[in-house]
Protein backbone atom coordinates (compact mmCIF):
# COMPACT_ATOMS: atom_id res chain seq x y z
CA UNK A 1 0.00 0.00 0.00
CA UNK A 2 1.42 3.34 -1.03
CA UNK A 3 0.86 6.09 1.50
CA UNK A 4 0.52 9.84 1.12
CA UNK A 5 2.54 12.23 3.70
CA UNK A 6 2.83 15.97 4.40
CA UNK A 7 4.03 18.06 6.63
CA UNK A 8 0.80 17.57 8.98
CA UNK A 9 0.50 14.33 8.96
CA UNK A 10 0.85 12.63 12.44
CA UNK A 11 3.07 9.68 12.74
CA UNK A 12 0.48 7.45 14.63
CA UNK A 13 -1.98 7.60 11.82
CA UNK A 14 0.53 6.07 8.95
CA UNK A 15 -0.13 2.22 9.33
CA UNK A 16 2.41 -0.28 9.64
CA UNK A 17 1.93 -2.52 6.34
CA UNK A 18 2.72 0.66 4.49
CA UNK A 19 4.72 -0.33 1.61
CA UNK A 20 6.06 2.52 0.35
CA UNK A 21 5.49 6.24 1.51
CA UNK A 22 4.90 9.15 -1.13
CA UNK A 23 6.51 12.61 0.73
CA UNK A 24 4.17 15.13 -1.14
CA UNK A 25 6.04 17.75 0.70
CA UNK A 26 9.27 17.91 2.59
CA UNK A 27 9.29 16.66 6.21
CA UNK A 28 11.63 17.39 9.12
CA UNK A 29 14.58 14.35 9.48
CA UNK A 30 13.08 13.54 12.84
CA UNK A 31 9.86 12.96 11.83
CA UNK A 32 10.88 10.92 8.46
CA UNK A 33 13.09 8.67 10.33
CA UNK A 34 10.16 7.60 12.98
CA UNK A 35 7.93 7.28 9.64
CA UNK A 36 10.77 4.68 8.61
CA UNK A 37 10.92 3.88 11.71
CA UNK A 38 7.10 2.59 12.31
CA UNK A 39 6.65 1.07 8.76
CA UNK A 40 10.09 -0.50 7.49
CA UNK A 41 9.27 0.86 3.92
CA UNK A 42 12.49 0.76 1.62
CA UNK A 43 10.26 2.93 -1.25
CA UNK A 44 9.51 6.71 -0.86
CA UNK A 45 8.65 8.13 -4.13
CA UNK A 46 8.74 11.91 -4.53
CA UNK A 47 7.96 14.44 -6.72
CA UNK A 48 10.57 16.39 -9.23
CA UNK A 49 9.73 19.61 -7.30
CA UNK A 50 9.80 18.44 -3.81
CA UNK A 51 12.92 16.65 -4.63
CA UNK A 52 14.52 19.40 -4.72
CA UNK A 53 13.39 21.03 -1.10
CA UNK A 54 14.78 18.28 0.34
CA UNK A 55 17.54 19.13 2.58
CA UNK A 56 20.63 16.94 3.25
CA UNK A 57 19.45 15.71 6.67
CA UNK A 58 16.25 14.32 5.05
CA UNK A 59 18.45 12.69 1.99
CA UNK A 60 20.82 11.48 4.53
CA UNK A 61 17.62 9.82 7.02
CA UNK A 62 16.64 7.77 3.57
CA UNK A 63 20.28 6.35 3.26
CA UNK A 64 20.42 5.67 6.83
CA UNK A 65 17.41 3.31 6.61
CA UNK A 66 18.22 2.12 3.67
CA UNK A 67 15.25 3.26 1.68
CA UNK A 68 15.16 3.74 -2.39
CA UNK A 69 14.18 7.63 -3.60
CA UNK A 70 11.85 7.15 -6.84
CA UNK A 71 10.87 10.15 -8.81
CA UNK A 72 7.41 9.83 -9.28
CA UNK A 73 6.60 11.48 -12.79
CA UNK A 74 4.49 14.37 -13.60
CA UNK A 75 1.38 13.77 -14.39
CA UNK A 76 -1.54 16.09 -15.76
CA UNK A 77 -4.76 15.78 -16.63
CA UNK A 78 -5.47 15.43 -20.97
CA UNK A 79 -7.24 17.27 -22.88
CA UNK A 80 -10.63 16.00 -23.58
CA UNK A 81 -11.89 18.32 -26.68
CA UNK A 82 -11.71 17.64 -29.93
CA UNK A 83 -9.58 19.11 -32.68
CA UNK A 84 -11.99 21.51 -34.02
CA UNK A 85 -13.28 22.75 -30.83
CA UNK A 86 -9.31 23.37 -30.20
CA UNK A 87 -8.91 25.20 -33.25
CA UNK A 88 -11.86 27.17 -33.16
CA UNK A 89 -10.37 28.78 -29.61
CA UNK A 90 -7.15 29.11 -31.32
CA UNK A 91 -8.76 30.99 -34.10
CA UNK A 92 -10.99 33.09 -32.17
CA UNK A 93 -8.36 34.21 -30.24
CA UNK A 94 -6.04 35.11 -33.66
CA UNK A 95 -9.43 37.13 -34.39
CA UNK A 96 -8.38 39.34 -31.25
CA UNK A 97 -11.40 38.32 -28.73
CA UNK A 98 -11.46 38.15 -25.24
CA UNK A 99 -11.06 35.45 -22.95
CA UNK A 100 -14.67 35.48 -21.91
CA UNK A 101 -15.88 36.55 -25.09
CA UNK A 102 -14.01 32.85 -26.14
CA UNK A 103 -15.65 31.31 -23.25
CA UNK A 104 -19.36 32.51 -24.37
CA UNK A 105 -18.59 31.34 -27.97
CA UNK A 106 -16.95 28.25 -28.02
CA UNK A 107 -18.58 27.17 -24.34
CA UNK A 108 -15.56 26.00 -22.65
CA UNK A 109 -14.19 27.53 -19.16
CA UNK A 110 -12.15 30.52 -19.52
CA UNK A 111 -8.76 28.53 -18.10
CA UNK A 112 -9.64 26.02 -20.49
CA UNK A 113 -9.53 28.01 -23.46
CA UNK A 114 -6.29 30.76 -21.57
CA UNK A 115 -4.15 27.20 -21.32
CA UNK A 116 -5.48 26.43 -25.08
CA UNK A 117 -4.27 29.46 -26.55
CA UNK A 118 -0.76 30.07 -23.89
CA UNK A 119 0.36 26.38 -25.41
CA UNK A 120 -0.75 27.12 -29.51
CA UNK A 121 2.40 28.82 -29.61
CA UNK A 122 4.40 25.80 -29.72
CA UNK A 123 2.07 24.20 -32.51
CA UNK A 124 1.50 21.01 -30.41
CA UNK A 125 -1.05 20.14 -27.76
CA UNK A 126 -1.05 16.67 -26.21
CA UNK A 127 -4.32 15.26 -26.45
CA UNK A 128 -5.14 12.19 -24.78
CA UNK A 129 -1.92 9.97 -25.43
CA UNK A 130 -1.33 10.93 -28.95
CA UNK A 131 0.17 14.72 -29.76
CA UNK A 132 -2.16 16.93 -31.88
CA UNK A 133 -0.19 19.70 -33.99
CA UNK A 134 -1.96 22.90 -33.77
CA UNK A 135 -0.63 24.12 -37.74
Amino acid sequence: MNYSVYPYTLVSAIPKDADSIHLVRPIPAKKLRAILKKTGSREITISESCVRRLSGKERKVIEEAGAELKLRPRRGRAVELPLSKISEIVELHRDERSYREIEKLARVPKSTAHYLIKYSNRNKLKQGKKTVNLD
